[in-house]
């Protein structure tokens, strides 16, 4: 499910998108920073601050997660089922661990969201549709003059 592909998207994005509904099928979207793989079926969250989030998946557990590489604007869509892992659980040091060693453990993590992979969808600009011609870096040089940014010699060398 989680492709070698799949995991460059998620090591460069920087925010991924998890969507959830309540029981009464109420939606609720929100933003994560932290988040990362832990095999190729299931994809890890930390909850720093997300209690509408944590409930609506005790409520329902059916979740969806985006995420695009900001520059590229392509990206993937997961879809699964998700559960909590209290710091009080069995297995929450193995499942924070993989969080923490790629980001930081300063902030408070107050449980893992684990998602078991169930379909997965490729998501991609519009302008990808409406102008096959062009390519993915078009897209980078457009994104950057967009936001008014400039790589950096690092950066050109990961493009080449």
């Amino acid at each position: 499910m989680i492709d070698k592909d799949i995991k460059k998207y998620i090591d460069e994005s920087v925010l991924c998108w998890l969507a959830t509904s309540n029981g009464q099928n109420e939606p609720n979207v929100s933003p994560k920073e932290m988040f990362t793989y832990q095999d190729d079926k299931t994809l890890l969250i930390a909850n720093i601050a997300s209690p509408v989030s944590i409930e609506n998946i005790k409520e329902n557990n059916s979740v969806c997660v985006g995420f695009v590489h900001i520059f590229v604007q392509k990206g993937y869509k997961l879809k699964g089922t998700a559960k909590i892992v209290h710091k009080n659980d069995d297995g929450f040091t193995e499942k924070v661990k993989p969080l923490t060693d790629l980001f930081t453990d300063e902030f408070p993590i107050q449980s893992v969201i684990e998602i078991e992979i169930k379909q997965v969808d490729s998501i991609q600009a519009p302008s990808y549709y409406l102008y096959p011609e062009r390519t993915e870096q078009f897209q980078i040089e457009s994104a950057m003059r967009t936001y008014k940014v400039k790589p950096t010699g690092e950066d050109l060398d990961s493009q080449s």
